[in-house]
């Protein structure tokens, strides 16, 4: 998915820069056929500003494109500092998360009424360390609504993780690959299994890890659209 802000701004690009191994490449048939494309994941970060500076020093459009929406896991905050410390200047278009495509893939809400207030998103530690306070366990302790990124690939250590918190073996959980995209997938089950139905079906990467009560079904009445809740808009009516 991509918005009409983000599309708009592919047509009108004279370089594109995308992070290949996550952007859907059918995105680039937005770009008129003289645009100048270019693939980040065979990039270091070196080789993407150096096609930044070229381009603005030949007056050129340069977008760069990430997946979802870049303030997440984006790794954009050292390209910022970047351009400005070069007084290159730049705008930033907010995008269309997995996390969000995610949601609408189970067709669940996040923050259902008695269930679920607080959506936490985080990772696992791999080969990219996350802050000791924030381990899976620490924040699985809470009991909320939990999105995790990048962490596919580590199922047998999440699901240990999530465990050692205030969810258990009958907790739902899901598995969402590639949310949005055609070949879309979703698989359910308790959270005990979540390492064996990532084997099951083969997924390893490229997906989110959904987990909470939220995916269960109960929840509570909104009281925003009860009959006897008055709001500024609207009086009660029993």
């Amino acid at each position: 998915m991509i918005t009409l802000r983000g599309a708009e701004l592919l047509k009108q690009a004279d370089v594109v820069i995308y992070a290949g191994s996550l952007v859907n490449p059918v995105l680039l048939g937005l770009c008129t056929s003289q645009c100048k494309v270019y693939n980040s994941a065979e990039m270091t970060l070196e080789q993407v500003l150096s096609v930044m500076e070229q381009a603005e020093q030949e007056h050129k459009n340069t977008v760069r494109l990430h997946t979802g929406d870049p303030c997440l896991y984006g790794a954009i905050q050292e390209q910022m500092d970047a351009l400005e410390e070069r007084g290159i200047s730049y705008t930033l278009t907010p995008g269309v998360s997995s996390f969000c495509g995610a949601a609408a893939a189970v067709g669940g809400e996040y923050t259902l009424p008695g269930v679920s207030q607080t959506v936490i998103i985080t990772r696992m530690a791999g080969r990219t360390p996350v802050p000791e306070r924030e381990n899976i366990a620490s924040l699985a302790a809470h009991g909320s609504t939990m999105v995790i990124f990048l962490s596919a690939s580590l199922l047998e250590g999440l699901q240990e993780a999530l465990l050692q918190g205030a969810y258990t073996a009958q907790t739902p959980a899901a598995l969402v690959y590639k949310a949005t995209w055609p070949e879309e997938k979703v698989v359910r089950c308790p959270l005990g299994k979540l390492a064996q139905t990532g084997r099951d079906h083969n997924i390893t990467k490229t997906a989110l890890v959904l987990v909470g009560d939220f995916l269960a079904g109960e929840y509570a009445r909104s009281r925003l659209y009860a009959p006897d809740f008055s709001t500024e808009f609207r009086r009660a009516t029993e």
